[in-house]
């Protein structure tokens, strides 16, 4: 196989793992919103006045954009909060 299919195929591998990741494949009610843990531009929604949703925090972090992760795992992670900050 040459390294160029094999990077293609990896790719693929990891692009399909992503895709069924369990956050990917859970239910609303095995998800809770997860504030203060988005990157800048990678929140799922609800980043402040004037914004419009989906990806548009502005920094890392940021207090009041949120990101669905499974429920029970918010308050684990580094800075997570179920609460706006």
């Amino acid at each position: 196989m040459k390294k160029t299919s094999t990077s293609a195929l990896v790719a693929g591998a990891i692009t399909t793992a992503l895709a069924l990741s369990p956050v990917g494949v859970a239910n609303a009610a095995d998800t809770e919103k997860c504030f203060g843990v988005a990157k800048a531009g990678k929140n799922d929604c609800a980043a402040g006045p004037g914004t419009s949703c989906a990806g548009t925090s502005t920094t890392d972090a940021q207090g009041n954009a949120w990101m669905l992760v499974l429920k029970g795992t918010c308050e684990k992670i580094v800075g997570g909060s179920l609460a706006e900050k």
